[in-house]
């Protein structure tokens, strides 16, 4: 009688966890991610995409998570439409072809109870690579306009292009390229 009454207590445990999990859509008038990248040397051009759309789902007590992105490669903005028209052709993101560059976590990483980092997967250009996400910063609040609870993270990332196959330039333009992400996120009612 004893093992069932730890059954019991095992399953509702997991029923507890499993329902604490709070799911979030992401907000795309506040999520915007950036990148900078070498100019033969000479400088760094620094662009965003303007349309990104996903979920994140989070388990606070349980410490785990997940996250889902999916970015429209044709909303590349570097601010100079000759530059964007440019990326969006065949020899750099070919969005023609590949119209999203997406990301799913695999894991989230806890320092305490501060959200650290995301350990996930990057596909462009048909590529899927790890790409681990540092979180510089994350917070939830009880948004004042929309009475629901809003988070919000800056995250940073490092990786090559050259690695999923956007090969343009190189090497007179260094492979290395910086992400800057700023998401913000509105719980789901």
């Amino acid at each position: 009688m004893k093992l069932q009454h730890l059954v019991v207590a095992l399953l509702a445990a997991g029923a507890t966890s499993a329902f604490a999990a709070d799911t979030y859509n992401i907000d795309p008038t506040h999520t915007y991610p950036s990148f900078e990248a070498d100019h033969m040397g000479l400088s760094v051009w620094r662009g965003k995409f303007g349309k990104t759309k996903g979920t994140v789902t989070l388990d606070r007590a349980a410490k785990t998570g997940a996250l889902d992105i999916s970015i429209d490669a044709a909303s590349i903005d570097f601010g100079f439409d000759k530059m964007n028209s440019h990326a969006r052709g065949a020899d750099m993101f070919n969005v023609e072809k590949f119209p999203a560059v997406t990301y799913k976590s695999t894991s989230f990483k806890f320092d305490g109870d501060k959200l650290v980092a995301v350990d996930g997967e990057l596909t462009m250009l048909g590529v899927t690579k790890p790409v681990q996400l540092s979180v510089n910063k994350f917070r939830c609040i009880i948004h004042p306009r929309l009475k629901r609870e809003v988070c919000g993270a800056d995250a940073s990332a490092e990786f090559k292009r050259t690695d999923f196959g956007l090969n343009y330039a190189t090497p007179a333009f260094a492979p290395e390229v910086k992400l800057a992400i700023q998401v913000e996120a509105i719980k789901a009612e």
